[in-house]
């Protein structure tokens, strides 16, 4: 039994699905957006290091499982706003040749049927929604803009500051990053922020992270039409007899199964529970997989090659927010290696209960306090190629990732190369180098491509599958290749995008 008729359904509220929301509140049609969490509790424990990072606190207890059967326990948040409530806030644009066919050393960064002038503009939009703060001009890869970006980008402090000129005297082009952080540099009493050393990887207790909770459902809520139920985990998508429709969705809420349909139904629950959600809702008219006739639902799936490198320094770093500096010198080579290896950015702050909550429990905190306060943590990117085996699967109801490392000799050289370049700026020296595992997922994206072609991808380019007419997915699942730089903002500009096809295809019919 259907508990209720809505014009449009979302599944999931975090970039894709909060911004949605956002977009078509203002339509006046009847919106309900289901939410398998609940909204981040504002608690003390927020920025408490040893709450997020020693006893996980907000992460999922879920499992599931890698390609040789091992346990695997994701790192991924289910709230309002979902991962963007713990994400670093980087924002970039996609460069304009990610948007063409790329030679990589070890493989082809495919081609994406829509290039970097069709996002231009959601691109521009989006930046004003989230409020990023940035500088543009200073990155040798930057896209071209027609626009500024909306603030002033977020100032070094002293010693970000003196690694900025140490970069620039090695002929590097250090810039700033795009961030969405609500800090207002000239006039205290009007920021959100306060500067805090809690932020990359920490949800914000003053709401002044722009995430998709933040800017794009509470606003949304706003409107009489649009309806947010939490704690309603999606279970399946039933069809009509003919499989071209979704009828009906199934949620499981307090515990019972209930039932909603809608005119028009969207997935943006991320590329991997939104791959998992369409495998899980098979049926006689689609046996591999709801919408996966081209066989590619789940398949090809990319998080990024990522590494932190944590560079020690004989000289303190009082630094408070260090994620503000960015070089993309080797994004596409270098003078030896003519293919792309990647970016590099300042990770968020090493404190000392961070750096106590994932280290050896036997050495003593005044060791972790020391360290912690002479080193500068660097989050490196290498792009992920698109492979049919790297896949999300489902099979007896558990949750697997096969997934195998690609790309590996332009990842390697970017790691020895960064390596080379905090060792030539004393007194600097490596620490700690740690390889991102199957667990970190935050970078999910490319398990349902978009393309014209039905038989080479599970999306058309306005993201509604080409088996299903009125079922669209809006995270990071479209992505055809990954790129080397963070997704959320191409997810955020690309359901603006999408929300324009849908108000259109929300108007009525007017007869002749």
């Amino acid at each position: 039994m259907v508990n209720e008729h809505y014009d449009v359904i979302i599944i999931g509220t975090g970039a894709g699905g909060g911004t949605l929301a956002n977009a078509l509140a203002p339509s006046g049609k009847k919106i309900l957006l289901l939410e398998r969490g609940n909204f981040l509790p504002k608690e003390k424990a927020n920025w408490d290091s040893k709450e997020v990072y020693g006893k996980d606190r907000y992460r999922t207890k879920e499992v599931w499982y890698g390609k040789n059967g091992e346990a695997v326990n994701p790192f991924t948040h289910y709230y309002v706003g979902g991962n963007t409530k713990f994400y670093g806030s980087a924002l970039y644009r996609l460069r304009e040749r990610d948007f063409e066919t790329v030679i990589h050393k070890e493989g082809i960064s495919p081609e994406w049927a829509l290039k970097y002038p069709d996002f231009a503009p959601y691109y521009d939009r989006a930046e004003k929604l989230y409020e990023v703060r940035g500088k543009r001009g200073l990155d040798p890869t930057e896209p071209p803009s027609s626009e500024d970006y909306p603030f002033p980008p977020i100032s070094h402090e002293p010693h970000i500051e003196k690694i900025y000129y140490a970069l620039k005297e090695r002929g590097l082009h250090p810039c700033y990053q795009p961030l969405g952080v609500k800090l207002n540099e000239v006039d205290s009493f009007l920021s959100a922020c306060i500067r805090c050393p809690t932020c990359d990887g920490f949800p914000c207790l003053l709401n002044a992270k722009a995430d998709a909770d933040v800017i794009g459902v509470r606003p949304a809520m706003s409107y009489n039409n649009v309806t947010l139920i939490t704690e309603a985990k999606v279970l399946r998508l039933h069809t009509n007899a003919s499989g071209n429709q979704v009828t009906s969705i199934e949620a499981q809420i307090a515990g019972e199964s209930q039932f909603f349909s809608g005119d028009i139904v969207v997935l943006a629950c991320g590329a991997i529970n939104s791959a998992v959600l369409l495998l899980r809702s098979a049926s006689d008219r689609h046996p591999h997989g709801l919408a996966n006739s081209s066989d590619l639902v789940g398949r090809n799936y990319m998080r990024h090659r990522i590494t932190a490198i944590v560079a020690l320094s004989l000289q303190q770093n009082p630094t408070i927010y260090p994620k503000t500096l960015a070089v993309n010198d080797f994004y596409w080579g270098e003078k030896d290696f003519d293919y792309p290896m990647g970016h590099v950015q300042t990770l968020g702050n090493i404190t000392e209960d961070r750096a106590a909550a994932k280290g050896p429990p036997f050495v003593p905190k005044e060791v972790y306090k020391a360290v912690a306060s002479r080193t500068t943590g660097w989050f490196l990117m290498t792009e992920d190629l698109p492979e049919p085996h790297n896949r999300v699967r489902v099979s007896n109801n558990k949750i697997f990732l096969d997934y195998t490392n690609n790309n590996e000799i332009a990842y390697q050289r970017l790691i020895e190369r960064w390596k080379e370049i905090l060792k030539s700026m004393p007194p600097l020296a490596i620490l700690m180098t740690t390889k991102m595992s199957l667990e970190d997922v935050g970078h999910q994206c490319g398990t349902c491509r978009f393309g014209e072609d039905p038989q080479t991808s599970v999306l058309d380019l306005n993201c509604r599958t080409h088996d299903v007419d009125n079922l669209y997915v809006v995270d990071g699942s479209f992505f055809p290749s990954s790129a080397a730089l963070n997704p959320t903002l191409t997810i955020i500009a690309n359901a603006l995008r999408v929300a324009e096809h849908l108000w259109q295809r929300l108007q009525p019919t007017t007869k002749e």
